[in-house]
């Protein structure tokens, strides 16, 4: 048993269980707080440069759509604790109802790939409602390091949202679920749809 383990085992020992879960619960509460002060008062100004997360429009469930493009964001290039910051910033107006998300991932290279560690911390950090309020994660273009990781990340950290993660390999199928005329679809994202899925997606 390493240490960490034993120390609990000694609380629990001495306070009960319940009251070490309540520790434990009042513990995550003021690291959440301190996190959410932190992004209403931090510069963040460096990460909303790169245009890379943003609130957009609506779905056809009336739902509040976030925006991410992946191709720019770099996490070696960015402070991650600022980003998580960021997210946070991003999320907090919306969070407390449900929400989609939509994740463009077209020409994205292993610079801008998160790993998988990161990933885990990041959700670890971000509180209950965040999690159940997702309703539906779509995934655009997705490239195979992405399904993998998707795949592996929702199977053995976080299967509650398995179902809400969905790929989507056309731009004009996000129709189906959201207005994606509210927002203004990066050409380099229109140009590569038309290169895989042809002209007749698009009106003239």
């Amino acid at each position: 048993m390493d240490g960490s383990c034993e120390e609990k085992q000694l609380l629990v020992d001495r306070m009960g269980s319940n009251s070490l879960n309540n520790l434990e619960e009042f513990q995550m509460e003021q690291r959440w707080n301190t996190l959410k002060e932190k992004a209403s008062e931090e510069d963040l100004s460096e990460l909303e440069r790169t245009g890379s997360l943003y609130q957009a429009g609506v779905d056809k469930k009336g739902r509040p759509v976030i925006v991410f493009i992946g191709k720019w964001f770099k996490p070696n290039g960015v402070d991650m604790e600022k980003a998580l910051l960021y997210l946070i910033r991003t999320l907090e107006p919306i969070a407390d109802q449900d929400y989609s998300v939509v994740f463009f991932c077209t020409r994205t290279s292993s610079e801008n790939y998160l790993a998988y560690w990161s990933m885990k911390d990041i959700y670890s950090k971000l509180p209950y409602h965040y999690k159940k309020n997702l309703r539906d994660f779509y995934i655009v273009h997705p490239s195979l390091w992405t399904r993998l990781t998707s795949w592996w990340f929702t199977t053995f950290m976080a299967p509650v949202i398995k179902h809400k993660i969905h790929n989507v390999y056309a731009v004009t199928e996000l129709d189906h679920h959201i207005h994606s005329t509210q927002f203004d679809i990066p050409m380099f994202i229109q140009e590569y749809d038309m290169t895989i899925n042809g002209l007749r997606y698009y009106q003239p």
